[in-house]
């Protein structure tokens, strides 16, 4: 028995360090949804209820506080295959005019993107409902883009908004190379829009315009960017005016571009990307003139999916930084920006071991992150 006191001295000496082995530093992780299929996209409605698309074309309502679910009817025809399916949402910009001249503020739209199918094969194409209790009404897609190619590769696609009743979403090159310099094509590019599907008067290839040229007077008014391989991750620094995408490379060399008006990306004449079937480079080299260099380069690929720049109280120190997921190296990626320079990288949640696919920030600054798994995370700062 006089044993007992030192074995209980023991034991409560053991408790002690392993409560302090993995000490709640920066961050605290908490499962908030479990068994979905792959959620593409996510979109708050309140502090308590998300909307969820499946990858698969199902679109669920979920309850943050009890975890009930609701399927979403009113979807149209998907085409899933491959990358393709039902991608991203957002819910659209309330109290704005909505480009056509009507004033839409009591009217806020939910806008979607997905893989619709035409003539067998699949278009990445943007959409916009209303919701009213668990069905969606006046769908309408905005613009089936000309993007169609007989692989399940590359569609895109994210949505971002500026605060000037403009849209912008991303379509890859769906499998096709060529089409990242082809102007006569979506495919490749990243558009932009008035939030009623028309073409804004300013886009940089709408006829008239300052970059527009005899040499692309074929091209698409829609396009704002091209150049571009798989964009999965596109947002809008309302604070600085600036578009930021984040895309996928080959082998290697995925990018974050800032994006301007009619300028060329380079893909896949440049790329830091090697080809899948040996160590041969991808176009010509990594720079060429009159093509936008990246602002920084992954090597190897990460694969990102989604891109947010943070502007939470939550998480004070993480203030104008780019956030992603990462599928193929599993971890939440966070860029420090210097201007429009990428300064430093940090890898979060690498012991999830999880394809992060979504990231958003709710209106506390949480992080809402959702995984290829079916999982759907809060991150919050420790203490709260």
């Amino acid at each position: 028995m006089k044993s007992l006191p030192l074995i209980l001295t023991l034991l409560t000496a053991l408790v002690s360090i392993d409560s302090q082995a993995k000490p709640c530093e920066e961050y605290r992780l908490e499962k908030v949804a479990a068994g979905l299929g792959i959620p593409w996209g996510m979109a708050l409605l309140d502090s308590n209820t998300l909307l969820v698309t499946e990858r698969s074309g199902q679109l669920l309502q979920l309850d943050l506080t009890t975890g009930q679910r609701q399927t979403i009817m009113g979807l149209p025809p998907i085409y899933v295959d491959g990358q393709g399916g039902l991608l991203d949402i957002q819910l659209g910009p309330s109290n704005s005019s909505d480009g056509s001249g009507t004033d839409n503020s009591k009217e806020q739209w939910l806008y979607f993107t997905y893989s619709k199918p035409v003539s067998g094969q699949g278009r990445t194409t943007i959409a916009r409902a209303q919701l009213r209790g668990n069905e969606l009404v006046n769908w309408k897609d905005l613009l089936i883009t000309e993007s169609a190619t007989d692989t399940g590769r590359h569609f895109g696609s994210r949505i971002a908004f500026d605060d000037k009743s403009h849209l912008f979403f991303s379509v890859g090159d769906r499998g096709h190379r060529p089409n990242g310099q082809d102007l006569t094509t979506h495919a490749g590019s990243i558009l932009r829009l008035n939030l009623d599907g028309t073409v804004p008067k300013d886009n940089p290839f709408v006829s008239g315009s300052d970059i527009s040229t005899d040499s692309k007077s074929n091209a698409l008014p829609e396009i704002y960017s091209y150049g571009h391989r798989n964009p999965q991750g596109l947002t809008f620094d309302a604070k600085n005016q600036r578009l930021w995408s984040i895309e996928h490379g080959p082998r290697g060399g995925d990018e974050i571009n800032l994006i301007k008006p009619g300028h060329n990306y380079g893909w896949p004449v440049v790329s830091f990307g090697k080809e899948y079937w040996g160590p041969i480079s991808v176009g010509e080299g990594t720079f060429k003139e009159g093509m936008e260099p990246p602002v920084k380069v992954y090597t190897p690929s990460i694969a990102p999916s989604s891109l947010l720049v943070y502007s939470g109280r939550a998480f004070t120190e993480w203030q104008g930084n780019l956030l992603s997921g990462a599928l193929k190296l599993t971890h939440l990626n966070r860029i420090v920006l210097d201007g429009e320079h990428a300064s430093s990288e940090h890898r979060l949640l690498t012991e999830l071991n999880e394809r992060i696919r979504q990231v958003i920030e709710d209106e506390q600054g949480y992080l809402l992150i959702s995984t290829d798994s079916g999982n759907i995370y809060r991150l919050r700062p420790c203490g709260v």
